[in-house]
């Protein structure tokens, strides 16, 4: 009786063996067949083959795909749901919460009623912009002639609100209000009809940071100039990259300080270091840069190169000549673009430049 059975499973698995032997040469069969006739009919029946394919592929995503996500998977968005994310967290273990209150400016215009006891300072305190700011873009003669009751506008950021006329470019703009058009083009919420030309579009609004209103004087001095740089060797201490004039200072957006001088310099070397980025790579607005490790957590960038003398993995001396300033990426005149990086986290640079 075993002897018979193990015979018969035998002769069971031959006959599979064969049936799925010729299964695989019919289908075989069929796939060159149906490869011949679409080659000779020149794609006549390849669209119906896809359209068929679709259709069954769509049949059975809606009769079994609900089944195999409900069985299967979970939902991606059900922590979210239950235990939502608020702007808020608690102080002390009662429950007093405190705002937490993001550093990004607003981008738009905002209207303020004037309260008993509020001044122009105060407001401008407030929300973190100039005197003047509040003065030009509310026509004010003084500081002093608000009065509770009255609205002023409000602009997102320190400057000047201009609307767009017939015949504008950034260049008139910002030679208008007394800035760089760099600093126009780097304003995050300034848009251009073509960014590749800053083209703007008659009627549109632009915010012009540190803007001066024309044939006024601002009363606070705001303009810097960069020092020659200097010699010297030690960690840490940063000397000036090159020589021009300061157009645009470090804010949330550009973290970075921008160097201008028409007669396009030699940019030094802030500290010695080795040499981690040099060309027109990655980010591509900063156009021709280089980077520099300086071994220590620090790194620094100079964009914006016409010319670029050095090569990655150079070891590079304090004041040594990295490249030629220029305008190469997102930028409108000649320039340098400098940073200070700390454990990858931009910085400040005036505060790290002697």
């Amino acid at each position: 009786m075993g002897q018979e059975l193990w015979q018969f499973v035998c002769c069971l698995g031959r006959w599979s063996k064969y049936r799925l032997a010729q299964l695989i040469l019919a289908s075989e069969q069929a796939k060159s067949w149906l490869a011949v006739r679409l080659y000779r009919q020149r794609g006549k029946y390849i669209r119906p083959f896809i359209h068929s394919g679709m259709a069954l592929l769509v049949v059975g995503g809606v009769t079994i795909g609900p089944t195999l996500i409900e069985e299967n998977f979970s939902n991606p968005w059900q922590d979210t749901i239950a235990a939502p994310r608020v702007l808020s967290a608690v102080t002390s273990q009662d429950t007093q919460t405190s705002t937490l209150v993001s550093a990004k400016p607003r981008a738009d215009v905002i209207e303020y009623e004037v309260k008993e006891g509020d001044t122009v300072s105060t407001i401008a305190e407030k929300f973190g912009v100039s005197v003047d700011t509040i003065r030009w873009e509310n026509d004010l003669s003084s500081v002093k002639s608000i009065k509770p009751g009255q609205t002023l506008r409000i602009l997102p950021t320190s400057g000047m609100m201009h609307k767009v006329k017939h015949g504008d470019t950034i260049y008139t703009i910002a030679k208008k209000y007394q800035v760089d058009a760099q600093v126009i083009v780097d304003w995050p919420y300034n848009s251009f009809a073509n960014d590749e030309t800053f083209a703007l579009a008659t009627g549109q609004t632009l915010m012009i940071p540190e803007g001066i209103k024309p044939k006024e004087v601002p009363s606070a001095p705001r303009t810097y100039y960069a020092q020659v740089p200097g010699a010297g060797v030690g960690s840490g201490q940063f000397v000036w990259p090159t020589t021009g004039r300061i157009t645009q200072t470090p804010s949330w957006y550009h973290m970075a300080v921008d160097i201008a001088n028409a007669s396009a310099p030699d940019v030094l070397a802030a500290d010695g270091g080795t040499v981690i980025t040099a060309g027109w790579v990655q980010p591509v607005a900063y156009g021709n840069h280089v980077m520099i490790d300086h071994g220590n957590g620090y790194v620094t960038l100079y964009g914006h190169l016409s010319q670029i003398y050095v090569s990655v993995g150079q070891k590079i001396a304090k004041g040594q000549a990295l490249g030629k300033m220029g305008s190469t990426g997102r930028s409108t005149g000649t320039h340098l673009h400098f940073e200070v990086r700390v454990n990858g986290q931009t910085q400040n640079p005036l505060e790290y430049l002697k």
